[in-house]
């Protein structure tokens, strides 16, 4: 059995989030470069890889790696002990270096099933699930888990502890429940609660988006490290921001003409990766997000959402970069 504090440098920095549609192989590059010390690929269900005999191809794009892109999780989530222990000895060897479990997804469409959030619902259903993919696997595993299903039913601590006792070497809080989705405030106390709860590392989620959140949230919470979602969507600086701040340095944010240069080589992973087609598809949100206040982003952002082509894209960016520098 691999040892989770062997592989993961969760001291070095804060982790990328696994978030559905981002988290690709070339989100993770480019978070790894900025000074994310892991991250965790987007939610891939056990039951629909095990059923489709591998065959999915939107499955098998979502465990593209890329060379250089550092500790990288695969996140598993479903409710079938059977299926999750079948995909993880399939999945084992293909370069990933821990499992992650997902049950912390607010989706109708995951929870409607009884997976994602909803296992929140059932502790001891996760019990199995954890024990299943540990006994299958001699990667670590880890979960991430919400506050709990809705204001009622806080049950984070429970959880965290189900998780430990059957063979999660880490848990990864979202301090916020299902209901809240990902609206609200979240509640840090959650974090500190289930840390003093447990005895493997606690990771903080939840309103980190820059490095002072993350100091502050080490500091009220005493958990191991954060890891960033959302704050990370066309702003993979904020890990350079974070990695910084646990130094007590600070660094100065990047120009109008680097989030564009960003945006760009984001693209080219993407094609890469997936093909033009897909990519230019893909990329509209990434770019809304990297543009995101510029001078007259919202006009831009209307524009790049009716090209097709990669050229037109490429071309695009070039001329807004001038136009904002």
């Amino acid at each position: 059995m691999i040892k989770l504090s062997d592989i993961l440098p969760f001291a070095a920095g804060a982790g990328l989030a696994p978030m559905a549609g981002v988290t690709d192989a070339a989100m993770r590059l480019l978070c790894h470069e900025q000074g994310a010390a892991w991250s965790v690929s987007e939610m891939l269900s056990a039951k629909g890889w095990v059923f489709s005999g591998g065959r999915n191809p939107n499955a098998q794009d979502l465990l593209k790696r890329l060379p250089g892109e550092g500790v990288a999780g695969l996140q598993l989530f479903g409710s079938d002990p059977a299926c999750i222990a079948e995909a993880a000895r399939q999945l084992e060897g293909i370069g990933f270096q821990f499992f992650d479990l997902n049950f912390g997804c607010p989706a109708p469409k995951i929870t409607g099933n009884g997976e994602g959030s909803a296992m929140m619902r059932d502790p001891e259903g996760i019990g199995v699930v954890v024990r299943a993919l540990s006994g299958a696997t001699k990667l670590p595993v880890t979960a991430k888990i919400r506050s709990g299903w809705d204001a009622g039913h806080i049950n984070a601590v429970q959880v965290a502890q189900i998780c430990e006792d059957n063979g999660a070497q880490a848990v990864a809080v979202h301090a916020r429940t299902r209901d809240q989705q990902y609206a609200g405030q979240a509640d840090w106390r959650v974090i500190r609660e289930v840390k003093r709860a447990v005895s493997i590392p606690v990771f903080g989620n939840g309103d980190v988006r820059g490095g002072a959140d993350a100091l502050r949230m080490l500091d009220q919470t005493g958990c191991d490290a954060v890891i960033v979602g959302r704050a990370a969507e066309g702003n993979p600086w904020v890990f350079r921001e974070i990695a910084a701040a646990l130094k007590g340095q600070s660094v100065d944010p990047p120009t109008a003409d680097e989030r564009v240069r960003m945006a760009m080589r984001h693209f080219h992973l993407e094609r890469a990766l997936f093909g033009e087609k897909l990519a230019v598809l893909q990329m509209r949100k990434h770019i809304a997000w990297y543009v995101h206040g510029m001078k007259d982003a919202s006009r831009f952002r209307v524009r790049v959402n009716q090209m097709n082509s990669a050229d037109q894209v490429l071309a695009a960016l070039e001329e807004f970069a001038r136009e904002n520098g």
